[in-house]
């Protein structure tokens, strides 16, 4: 009887991939896009490879408490959008058009005042020259200041493409990011590389590929909204006024900010620990990078299935249907973690094939492959994880949400990475593995939280 709860039936499996498989194709294509410009850079060298990796590092900072924003409103646009509330859609969506031109102009102040004291924190000599080190830097800084340009059409692209995933529509975005995808491909190999008559650029090239590309994405799916406005009604006078309502403003931001504070936390969180990773040496950061480009390829499963969780359970405890939102909730966590199992499986093995695809060290490869079986090991934990996160997201529980996330991350993940990196000599493979087991507590949380039903409320009514 138990075991039935936990899985669905046909009907079930179908609406969910229905809203997931899109958001896997999008997510795959990208990643996979991304692991061929990380193998295009990686033939350039380890430094070039190290400093765009930094960098990202940084911008995915950025990256997050966009989403962390995004999400605040999307919350209440997925609730809006189960009882057919379009106007509440619209005015969620004007919120997170005020929340990217803020952190778009906070972001580009900040990397511009201290970009280079950022990449710096990355860069230690345990096995590294100082000529190398000062290269990583270079390109470090010239790979983030041709990426500035990408910040707002990144932004204001995952402002509509959120809100038309609220609304059932998976697909636009998915096309979207792969025309995108691919021409980013090919501005890349055209660019780095100096192919049919374009200029050899290296890092330049491939950041100037991201940015056009990100240009384009923004555009498919701004005008594809506006030119569908019978289906997406939220877009008929978006622009007419901007205003939104101020109790609708403040109980967004209430709810919101915690998201957001999250995110941002969760982010730089990250990005502390790798800082700690980065003390092993140059060596370190290359294959963290090279790893991180594998396992985010397969990680597209349980982000995507995250997703679902948002929509669905939040479609559905719009609509006030509180038992079948818990009912689908529990399904698809099972599913997640069930389909990370095999995919885990798969990328244990695969392991060794992947760094061998660089033109880098044996001791980086070495390492990559070292990170990689990590990373299949957990894909199970983090598919609990990031599916629990969602389902206590869907009904609003921000406060607790930040909690089990930034909070956890901050009091128990890194100061374990901080400790473990600076007074032990531990290899940077165990080291690693000893803070990405500690996630096991938070799945016991998790368990706790989502078991109770403390999430299952409506926002909107």
């Amino acid at each position: 009887m138990k075991l039935k709860k936990l899985i669905g039936d046909k009907a079930f499996y179908k609406s969910v991939l229905t809203v997931a498989v899109p958001i896997m194709i999008q997510n795959g294509i990208s990643n996979f896009v991304s692991l061929l410009d990380n193998i295009m850079v990686g033939q350039v060298g380890t430094e070039q490879m190290s400093g765009i990796a930094i960098v990202n590092q940084l911008i995915f900072v950025f990256n997050l408490a966009i989403f962390g924003a995004l999400s605040a409103a999307g919350i209440f646009g997925a609730q809006f959008y189960g009882c057919r509330d379009h106007e509440g859609v619209k005015h969620a969506f004007r919120y997170k058009f005020y929340a990217c031109i803020a952190l778009v102009a906070l972001g580009i102040g900040i990397f511009l005042m201290f970009g280079q004291e950022l990449i710096l924190l990355y860069l230690h000599d345990e096995g590294g020259t100082t000529q190398s080190l000062d290269a990583a830097l270079r390109y470090g800084k010239e790979y983030l200041g041709i990426m500035l340009v990408g910040l707002f059409p990144f932004a204001l692209e995952e402002a509509y493409a959120s809100t038309l995933r609220e609304c059932g529509e998976t697909k636009v975005p998915m096309l979207a990011g792969i025309v995108a995808v691919f021409v980013n491909l090919g501005l890349n190999y055209l660019l780095i590389f100096g192919k049919l008559g374009f200029p050899t650029l290296g890092v330049a090239g491939a950041a100037i590929a991201t940015v056009i590309s990100r240009y384009i994405q923004m555009l498919i799916v701004i005008v594809w909204t506006h030119a569908h406005q019978a289906r997406m009604p939220f877009a008929k006078g978006l622009y007419k006024g901007l205003s939104i309502p101020g109790q609708l403003a403040l109980k967004i931001t209430v709810k919101g900010m915690p998201l957001m504070v999250n995110e941002i936390l969760w982010a730089a969180g990250m990005a502390v620990m790798n800082q700690c990773y980065s003390l092993r040496g140059l060596d370190a950061v290359a294959g963290l990078n090279i790893a991180s480009t594998i396992t985010n390829l397969f990680n597209i499963v349980f982000v995507a299935l995250g997703s679902a969780v948002s929509i669905m359970v939040g479609q559905l405890l719009g609509a006030g249907k509180m038992e079948e939102a818990k009912d689908v909730d529990t399904k698809l966590i099972a599913f997640a973690v069930v389909s990370c199992i095999c995919l885990g499986g798969i990328l244990m093995l695969v392991a060794p094939l992947f760094p061998m695809l660089y033109n880098t060290t044996d001791q980086v490869r070495g390492l990559a492959a070292g990170f990689i079986r990590v990373g299949a090991g957990c894909m199970p934990i983090y598919a609990f994880m990031h599916t629990t996160y969602f389902t206590l997201r869907s009904g609003g529980k921000t406060l607790i949400t930040f909690c089990f996330d930034s909070v956890f991350l901050w009091l128990v993940s890194t100061p374990a990475a901080f400790f473990l990196s600076r007074y032990t000599a531990l290899p940077i493979l165990l080291l690693y593995l000893c803070v990405q087991l500690l996630d096991l507590i938070k799945c016991a949380i998790g368990f706790v939280l989502v078991k109770k039903g403390v999430w299952i409320q409506n926002v909107v009514s």
